[in-house]
């Protein structure tokens, strides 16, 4: 299933300088550290005239199969996100092989952790801040909102109210191709690297979207989790894209993509409903 992850999520980051980018948002802030590695820094986006403590705040993970990526190719995203009314951080994380399962998702928490601290800076409101990633992203930014040792290692526990999963796996045992084996290999319970293991009735609610041919995360997955988080009592929305592959999914974030399928204004209607 994560066999082409990098594949799949490399020539999104050709949308970073193909244009057309959204109105009414931009950087506001660049390389902001959450810790000591170089890796370890994040980009805020906004309205450039955000009201003080009023935008909520949207954490968003890239994908690249835990072993690839940058935010400078991924401000697209961001910025799409950010048009539509929030204040949106983007972080790098540490990849394999300078690091393993749990590294990552470490840094996962600690950027939002971090995100909370300096949103009101911005514009933001760091009472309400979701979570939300595509690919390996989304397996990361699905981790920090289900299982809670993250955030509260991070010192932030209950920080995450939503999250929102773009083509994510979340159910991939066992570890049969390189891009899993390299991350979560050495893993000493490999049902801890699954977001599926932490469902639970008091979880942040969920949004699980994909593409019906992605043939590298298959759909399979987010029915999986969807299905697993209501049976247990939890809130979870399931949203499945005619027609779309792995990168449709995110590249409709794009303006060059957006008549394909609305999947922008979805999460967005999603986590505003959440956020209030």
């Amino acid at each position: 299933m994560v066999a082409s992850l990098l594949a799949a999520c490399t020539p999104l980051a050709l949308l970073n300088r193909l244009g057309p980018r959204d109105r009414g948002a931009r950087r506001l802030a660049q390389d902001i550290p959450y810790g000591d590695d170089p890796r370890q820094r994040l980009d805020v986006y906004g309205p450039p005239d955000a009201p003080r403590h009023s935008l909520p705040v949207v954490v968003f993970f890239y994908g690249g199969g835990w072993d690839s990526g940058s935010k400078a190719d991924y401000g697209w995203a961001a910025q799409a996100l950010a048009a539509r009314g929030f204040l949106v951080v983007l972080p790098d994380y540490r990849l394999v092989p300078q690091v393993v399962f749990p590294a990552f998702i470490e840094d996962a928490a600690q950027a939002t952790a971090r995100a909370a601290a300096i949103a009101d800076d911005y514009g933001g409101d760091p009472g309400r801040l979701a979570v939300a990633g595509h690919s390996a992203g989304a397996h990361l930014a699905l981790m920090i909102a289900l299982d809670r040792r993250y955030m509260q290692a991070a010192g932030r526990p209950g920080l995450i109210k939503a999250a929102a999963g773009l083509a994510g796996p979340y159910e991939f045992l066992p570890f049969d191709v390189a891009a899993s084996i390299n991350a979560f290999g050495r893993a000493p319970d490999p049902t801890l690297t699954q977001p599926v293991t932490f469902v639970r009735a008091d979880a942040p609610p969920l949004w699980l979207g994909h593409g019906s041919e992605d043939t590298v995360v298959h759909a399979e997955d987010s029915v999986i989790l969807g299905r697993l988080t209501r049976e247990a009592g939890g809130r979870s929305e399931l949203k499945i894209y005619p027609g779309l592959d792995h990168a449709d999914l995110i590249a409709t974030f794009s303006p060059l993509f957006r008549k394909k399928a609305p999947v922008l204004d979805d999460v967005a209607s999603f986590l505003h409903r959440q956020l209030g």
